[in-house]
């Protein structure tokens, strides 16, 4: 605590004598206090009464401060500490007299605890000996009662078991004579209160009791019989026996797939497998896919593909009318896939492979109808349809159709050994014969494309195939190269025809296209425009100029090197342009030559890969900016 007139502080105002008497008593009670409070605890450690005083001036800090009229509420601080002082006192030697008490109390409890727990741990052993020794005694007779109780369980489920086995047999017996008394009320009666015992047991884990029910094949039976009285009343309505047909086949496949009926036993696809019945279901199938073809290629809607606006999907442009063909034979191949015999299903692949030449005939004849403008949209849609089913069915590897025509090839001897060993393997198809026609009509229709758009550009190309070779200016003459003017009839016909091609005809179909227009293009030029004319230096500048960076970039957008497409305008090209000395050299060794190696190595030097020696010849002798050698 800081006193008054202490540096940089000003003096306190002169008070009176009473005052000044008051202050100093007041102090002098402070130090006694403080001296009463410390004095008692002088037997402590130094640290400990260092830390007693820094508190004790701390708390005199806090509450009179540096302020001397605070020193009177020390009177009132002092009588509250002593209180306080007092009643810790009391507090402290009323604890210290009850604590001995409370201890030996304690230590009395724990004694009598221990007393307790050793007379447990004396009682423990001999108990646990003789349960021990009961157990092992009594272990047999658990085993033996064990094996009782799972007996007793077992016989229980049996009895169980063939309660429910002979109230179903009872129930089969009660409906077998209500029908044989022709009493189909009561039969129908019993056969619902049949269906309630099966909808019962379908909770019950006993799976084979699940697949009786038996059951199945009495119900089965029932139908079988049904259909047999039914079938001959149907079969010359077509409506009605191919109604009667697809309700079966979903009657079938329920019974399978749901209810896991066994395919050993008899079922409704033996019914449609007889003779008289058979038939008369593939005439109606038939008939039916027959008119759905005829319906179908009447529309003009039918050779536009329905994605035609999602290109990731419509990657093969395909007309509605071959998916919606595709489609149906699928729908056959389901509905006769479940058939019990291989020479059954071997009729219906049969009727397939006959409804797909059928279907090409008519693609055969609309084509023939659009041969007068072969890059028309129907033309092309023709084309894609064509593809995309040769395609599938190139693909088709279907386990019902192969497998049915292993069989019945095997038994009848109908193909040699490798020919049944190249089918089990899918290395070919059932559908081959309709593939090879299919491939014939692709690559004819292909064929007239070409040649067309051929055609076409040899039209375009008769002033570029008359451009003045001999005389043109060399290319150091010009100050830039350009296309010459009689080459822009032929790239554009090119290039409009492509494009056109490439966004109607599918992407494998464009492909072919393009690589046998290129293959007629390039021995075009080289016969008909390079071998038919003279070059002299300019000439042949401007024909490799027009080649390579005009024609041959037309088709990079097709493949990454589109001149190794046209090889022998490509060459030509090189043989033409070959400095003087190169080309004197060539020359001489080729005229010198005396193996064909050595002409072979000389022409690979120079890039020439695809000529014979005798077309180069050919094309050295064209140029004609030889030097003048006197002779």
């Amino acid at each position: 605590m800081l006193a008054a007139g202490e540096a940089g502080q000003e003096p306190a105002a002169p008070c009176c004598p009473e005052g000044g008497d008051r202050v100093k008593n007041a102090e002098e009670k402070s130090d006694m206090s403080i001296a009463a409070l410390v004095g008692s605890d002088q037997l402590t450690q130094d640290g400990d009464d260092d830390e007693l005083l820094l508190s004790v001036s701390a708390f005199i800090e806090k509450e009179v401060g540096s302020d001397l009229k605070s020193l009177k509420k020390l009177g009132k601080l002092i009588e509250k500490m002593t209180e306080d002082k007092i009643k810790l006192e009391e507090q402290v030697l009323t604890i210290s007299s009850e604590i001995p008490k409370r201890i030996q109390s304690a230590l009395k409890d724990a004694e009598e605890s221990k007393q307790v727990l050793n007379q447990f741990l004396e009682q423990e052993a001999p108990l646990f000996s003789s349960i021990t020794s009961h157990l092992l005694t009594a272990q047999p007779w658990m085993d033996d009662l064990g094996a009782m109780i799972t007996q007793i369980e077992e016989i229980e489920q049996h009895l169980t078991y063939l309660k429910w086995v002979s109230q179903i047999e009872e129930l089969s017996d009660n409906i077998q004579q209500y029908l044989m008394t022709n009493n189909v009320p009561e039969a129908a009666s019993i056969l619902v209160t049949m269906t309630e015992l099966d909808i019962k047991l379908q909770e019950s884990s006993c799976t084979h009791l699940l697949s009786f029910l038996e059951f199945s094949r009495g119900l089965v039976m029932l139908i079988l019989e049904k259909l047999a009285s039914d079938i001959p009343c149907l079969l010359y309505d077509d409506n009605l026996f191919c109604h009667l047909v697809d309700e079966v086949l979903l009657f079938e496949r329920e019974l399978h797939s749901v209810h896991g009926y066994p395919s050993t036993f008899a079922s409704c696809m033996h019914i449609l497998s007889e003779e008289t019945c058979f038939q008369r279901w593939l005439t109606v199938e038939r008939k039916f896919a027959l008119q759905k073809m005829d319906s179908m290629l009447s529309s003009e809607a039918v050779w536009v593909s329905q994605y035609k606006d999602i290109t990731d999907v419509d990657e093969m442009k395909v007309p509605d009318c071959a998916e919606v063909f595709m489609t149906l034979l699928l729908v056959i191949t389901d509905r006769y896939k479940n058939l019990p015999t291989a020479p059954r299903k071997l009729q219906f692949l049969e009727l397939q492979k006959d409804l797909v030449d059928d279907f090409r005939i008519r693609l055969t004849q609309v084509m023939k109808e659009e041969t007068r403008a072969p890059l028309d949209f129907r033309y092309c849609a023709i084309l894609n349809a064509v593809n995309y089913i040769s395609t599938v069915l190139a693909d088709w590897a279907d386990n019902v159709l192969q497998q049915a025509a292993l069989e019945v090839f095997a038994e009848n001897n109908a193909l040699s050994k490798l020919q049944l060993g190249q089918l089990a393997s899918m290395e070919s198809s059932v559908f081959d014969d309709m593939i090879n026609l299919l491939e014939r009509l692709k690559l004819d229709m292909l064929t007239r494309q070409v040649d067309h758009v051929f055609r076409e550009v040899k039209d375009a190309a008769k002033l570029y195939k008359k451009e003045r070779w001999l005389s043109l200016p060399s290319q150091c003459e010009q100050a830039v190269m350009s296309l010459s003017s009689s080459a822009c009839p032929l790239l554009l016909t090119l290039r409009d025809r492509l494009l056109q091609l490439e966004q109607q005809l599918c992407f494998s179909l464009f492909r072919v296209f393009w690589q046998m227009l290129v293959e007629k293009l390039d021995m075009y030029i080289y016969q008909e425009i390079i071998l038919a004319n003279h070059f002299n230096e300019g000439g042949a500048a401007q024909l490799q100029f027009d080649m390579t960076r005009n024609l041959f970039p037309l088709f990079s957008h097709y493949c990454k090197r589109p001149e190794n497409y046209f090889k022998h305008v490509k060459e030509a090209c090189i043989i033409l342009n070959l400095n003087i000395g190169s080309a004197l050299l060539l020359k001489d060794v080729l005229q010198s030559a005396s193996e064909h190696l050595s002409a072979t190595a000389a022409l690979n030097e120079v890039g020439i890969y695809k000529l014979a020696q005798q077309d180069v010849e050919i094309l050295l002798n064209l140029r004609t900016n030889w030097p003048n050698t006197g002779k």
